[in-house]
């Protein structure tokens, strides 16, 4: 039953008729293109601030330091909390944009809150791209901010939203799919806009985050808007129509009736961030605040500084860093597809404990060799390249098991779990987190690695204990439960269902097969 073991969980006795129409993958492809704009700006950021022509123009004490540092220790080269506040800066934006972005995607709409995101980003791209000096850098990554704030709050709903329940995770995965293919693309026009003559290439690729920003403005045009917002907003005869073009099937009464009735229950709410604190909703809040945070401390960020590092041992020299982006960025790209492949099959709860696993294998393994041969001074010396290549090895075994669990499925499960009523609320709640936490460790990580050296991948292995254990024991499987039916989750798990005491089924009609492992029931 729900939450116990590795079995199958519940499923709805509801089956709602549908076909995963040509039109539904059409629209959530191009929905899922939103993480184009987030992706890419984790790619870029990054490479530009490692350009010495940015460097002298806008951080000329950072670039003297930089040269001027003939230290062999890997560990504190690279601690700079201007830099860093640079880059992190723009998670604090997001942080608050998430939050407006929760009343214009309820009360306006999910195309309107990507549209508004879109051209938001759009907007910063170009200011960055035409930057003339720190204030307007600055200025420019507070809308890129605002731009990912409002389109992470609302593509992961859309896209939940529009596709059929049996498909949900895998149409669901298509934003974090776009996320790795945004972070890898950056990666290589960092290393090609690098090479121009004269130093301006850095102009090409913070100006060049404008094509993603047009593809999800132009995209929320000629998107369709869901039917739980057509009905949330009234617009009941247009949402039925659209449901039966999504479904593919002229027989959507009982799904429509079902969108209906969590309409009208959420009409009747009439403050949702107030009504979180109900303890009806204590499940959701728990999954909102910590999965995010959880995502954030499984230490991704650390082992992607560390790679051109290592391969720059395997004899890459010069082009290390594009070696490292291109490897990973694949690795990340593929094990994202392997997880849409898997999830609506393994369920999220197989994929989280797998990858928490064999994350947890691969940071013991790399911070047992990276202690080994930096020692704590972080002096190398001479590495052997088969010493390397096993480093690597382990560091792509842990990027594939990121990008098949928490990478994706830290989106797609907060965005499945919310009843309507506090849905727009509590993804608010679940971005800001994920925001705030990406900013806490953008900003700290390089000053703990100098301060706890190799031990910082273990702090991390020890948080990846931490979350595997808490998926285990308190998450339930969600795979195939329609999303207006997710109640059914929390009503029969051996802990949530002490605080589901008083919520009735959907219409009072959702009956369980029972199922699973009873041990957590």
């Amino acid at each position: 039953m729900a939450g116990g073991g590795f079995g199958p969980g519940p499923d709805s006795g509801k089956a709602y008729p549908g076909n995963l129409t040509l039109y539904v993958v059409v629209t959530c492809v191009i929905a899922a293109m939103g993480g184009l704009i987030f992706g890419y700006d984790i790619g870029i950021s990054g490479g530009v601030t490692s350009m010495d022509s940015f460097l002298k123009e806008f951080f000329p004490s950072v670039y003297r330091k930089q040269k001027a540092d003939d230290s062999t220790n890997q560990y504190c080269k690279f601690d700079s909390q201007t830099l860093t506040m640079f880059t992190s800066s723009l998670y604090l934006a997001a942080l608050f944009s998430s939050l407006v972005a929760s009343y214009v995607t309820r009360r306006l709409g999910r195309k309107l809150s990507m549209l508004f995101g879109g051209i938001l980003f759009c907007t910063g791209a170009l200011i960055n791209g035409l930057a003339q000096n720190v204030a307007m850098l600055i200025v420019g990554r507070i809308l890129l901010g605002f731009g990912i704030g409002f389109a992470n709050q609302s593509v992961p709903l859309y896209l939940s939203e529009m596709a059929p329940y049996k498909y949900r995770g895998a149409l669901n995965i298509g934003f974090q799919l776009s996320i790795t293919i945004g972070i890898l693309v950056a990666n290589l026009l960092n290393y090609g806009f690098s090479k121009i003559k004269g130093g301006w290439g850095w102009r090409l690729s913070l100006g060049g985050a404008m094509v993603p920003a047009l593809i999800i403005t132009v995209g929320s045009l000629v998107l369709p808007e869901t039917p739980n917002s057509m009905i949330e907003r009234g617009r009941k005869d247009e949402a039925r129509s659209k449901l039966q073009r999504i479904r593919g099937v002229d027989n959507v009464d009982e799904e429509f009736n079902d969108l209906v009735a969590a309409s009208e229950a959420s009409q009747k709410i009439e403050h949702p961030w107030r009504n979180l604190l109900q303890r009806k909703y204590r499940p959701h809040l728990t999954m909102a605040i910590a999965i995010p945070v959880f995502q954030q401390l499984t230490g991704i960020n650390v082992i992607m500084f560390y790679a051109p590092v290592l391969f720059n041992t395997i004899g890459f020299g010069d082009d290390a860093s594009l070696m490292s982006a291109v490897i990973t960025g694949i690795v990340n790209v593929v094990a994202t597809a392997v997880s849409i492949y898997g999830v609506d099959k393994w369920g999220r709860r197989f994929l989280f404990i797998q990858g928490g696993i064999q994350m947890l294998i691969c940071q013991v393994v790399v911070a047992i060799c990276i202690g080994i041969k930096f020692g704590v001074d972080g002096n190398p010396g001479e590495l052997p390249k088969w010493y390397a290549i096993v480093v690597v090895l382990f560091i792509c075994a842990y990027v594939a098991g990121f990008a098949w669990s928490w990478g994706p499925l830290g989106w797609l499960v907060p965005s499945e779990i919310f009843p309507l009523e506090i849905r727009s609320a509590a993804q608010s709640i679940n971005v800001s987190m994920n925001m705030f936490f990406t900013f806490v460790v953008a900003q700290v990580f390089l000053t703990m690695l100098c301060h706890l050296k190799f031990g910082l991948f273990l702090f991390f292995a020890f948080w990846v204990v931490v979350m595997t254990i808490f998926v285990f024991f308190f998450l339930p499987e969600t795979k195939n439960i329609p999303i207006e039916e997710m109640v059914i989750v929390w009503k029969e798990h051996w802990f949530w269902s002490k605080f589901m005491v008083d919520v009735d089924y959907p219409n009072g009609s959702v009956e369980l097969k029972k199922g699973g492992d009873d041990k957590y029931c």
